[in-house]
Formats: C-alpha cells, structure tokens, sequence
C-alpha cells in the first residue's frame, strides 16, 4: 500500500546484520574459513532456543557437508554473518566441521608419458 505521495515504507524483511548476530564478533579465519565443510550434529531434539537465522542454517546442514561459501549463497546472507552464526552452533555442539579435501598431488610427468607411449604401443 503507498502513501499520497507515491512512498512505500521499507519492507520488514531487512534486519541489520548486528541484530542477527546479537554483536558477535567473526571467528578465525582457520575455524571457519570459505571452504570448510559444516554438516548438522547427529542430534535427534531440535534445540528450542535459536534465532530464525540459525534455525535456518541447521535445517540446511542437516542435509549434510557444504562449505560455508555454499552455505552463504543458499541462505543470501552475508558471508560474515553466516560465519558467526556457524561459530555460534559450532560452539553449542549442533554443528560440525571437516577440513577441505587436500589437494592431490600432481602426477609425475615423466609417468605420464610413459603411459602414453605404452598406451601408444598396444593400440597404435
């Protein structure tokens, strides 16, 4: 509905990111950085006291691993407030964390050929 002028107040939906945060500060960037992996804790209860927010997060977790560039992008949030909420369950024991997958280590070139030649020799 808008006024006589032509203005629509601001939609309800905006809520500034302390107030989700309750004025949490960022964890540490080797707790919870872009590509570590959350997943939801293997409880049966539901805790009754979280934030919408946080509930939201936990129902996204539960589905299982995504990293918390993921977890940001599927919730809209802001990285660094989906980050202090993560910390937050982390810290409440509903959510765990895996460290990325290590990268593999390059394979040897002088192997690689030696396949390609063999592979070459039987085959043509």
């Amino acid at each position: 509905m808008t006024g006589h002028d032509g203005w629509e107040p601001e939609s309800a939906e905006l809520v500034r990111p302390y107030v989700i945060t309750k004025g949490r500060d960022l964890p540490e960037e080797e707790q919870l950085s872009l590509i570590t992996l959350v997943t939801a804790a293997g409880q049966t209860q539901r805790p009754a006291r979280l934030s919408p927010e946080e509930q939201s997060l936990l129902d996204l977790c539960s589905a299982g691993y995504l990293s918390v560039a993921e977890i940001a992008g599927h919730t809209r949030f802001p990285l660094g407030v989906v980050r202090i909420l993560l910390a937050s369950l982390m810290e409440g024991g509903h959510l765990m964390t895996r460290p990325p997958v290590a990268r593999a280590r390059l394979a040897d070139k002088e192997i690689l050929e030696e396949v390609l030649n063999g592979l070459r020799a039987k085959f043509g």
